[in-house]
């Protein structure tokens, strides 16, 4: 016998989103405020990176040259940076103008075809596909896992690395990104 019934289990969801913990307000609750740490950490260079665009070119952090990065490592399969997939499109119409690219890099092994769906089905306009298939960029940057947001300045260095979801549209978490990459 199971320990809850499926029909407490459907009652008790049912409370839940009559009491206002929709889906919306659990996305919302589960992203985090980018945090604001002074000045972040030390400049770090980064390893050569091959990131895959949507196009099938394959690009280096040196081909940003000039601009900032924010790099977001995230999987369609991944529930975390599912809710934080809206927030990044956001972000990069917001960032744009500073000449700070988001680059949303799939770990997805089904390609371009897999992010196009889940752009489409997510209604998420804005980003760029990013492949990264063989999970080489993942392993070069020693991820513990993702999503994982890599704040890169203009000069090809990491400024600061976040693990988990985060709010990234908010103006202190914009604030904080220009700061880092030099804006």
């Amino acid at each position: 016998m199971p320990l809850i019934s499926r029909r407490t289990s459907l009652t008790a969801l049912a409370t839940l989103t009559a009491a206002g913990f929709g889906r919306k307000q659990a996305i919302a609750a589960a992203l985090k405020p980018f945090p604001l740490l002074g000045a972040g950490p030390a400049p770090t260079n980064l390893p050569d990176l091959r990131l895959l665009s949507g196009n099938g070119k394959i690009y280096g952090i040196s081909d940003f040259a000039g601009q900032g990065i924010v790099l977001n490592c995230w999987a369609t399969w991944c529930g975390p940076c599912v809710e934080e997939m809206p927030s990044l499109a956001r972000l990069a119409t917001q960032i744009q103008a500073a000449g700070i690219a988001v680059v949303p890099l799939s770990s997805d092994r089904g390609g371009k075809e897999v992010v196009e769906n889940f752009y489409r089905t997510h209604e998420i306009t804005g980003l760029p596909i990013w492949l990264d298939p063989d999970g080489d960029a993942v392993h070069a940057l020693k991820l513990r896992g993702i999503p994982t947001t890599l704040i890169i300045d203009r000069q090809g260095r990491e400024r600061d690395r976040l693990e988990g979801a985060v709010d990234w549209a908010t103006p202190d978490s914009i604030a904080k990104i220009k700061s880092l990459v030099g804006v």
